[in-house]
């Protein structure tokens, strides 16, 4: 099989890497486009554990859990990379890497990398495109 390009997004966000790092792995519950982007709905809430092996995953509203990824690699303030399948079997994950780097004038440069394609996931790819660039509005609206 082919593999396909990575999804590369990029935005830049007002604070230190420290801070912008903070928001999108602590802080990913306030900011998160649940109404969008979730498996149980809009009154639910994502999570990150703050380690290797951690989960990223969303709490629904009535308490029940749904694992999006693991968390494979945690460097703050400068990354984090977690596997990603979001109402699909582990098995069936890609990659997410999440980097945040000084961007100058009090900002920092927020780099999002969804890799590990192949030419089955074509449509699944395309639609990620298009819905990393509505979760990262949330991120970069705070």
């Amino acid at each position: 099989m082919t593999d396909l390009q990575p999804v590369r997004k990029e935005v830049v966000v007002d604070g230190a890497p420290d801070e912008a790092f903070e928001l999108f792995t602590a802080g990913v519950g306030k900011w998160w486009p649940t109404a969008t982007h979730s498996l149980f709905g809009e009154a639910s809430r994502a999570q990150i554990e703050p380690r290797v092996g951690g989960r990223f995953y969303e709490i629904g509203p009535d308490g029940d859990e749904a694992v999006w990824g693991s968390v494979v690699a945690w460097d703050p303030p400068q990354r984090f990379a977690t596997t990603w399948h979001v109402g699909r079997e582990p098995s069936d994950a890609q990659t997410v890497e999440v980097s945040f780097a000084d961007a100058g004038d009090g900002r920092t440069r927020v780099v999002l990398v969804h890799s590990g394609w192949t030419a089955a996931d074509a449509d699944m790819r395309s639609n990620y495109d298009t819905g990393w660039d509505a979760v990262l509005a949330k991120f970069t609206a705070g």
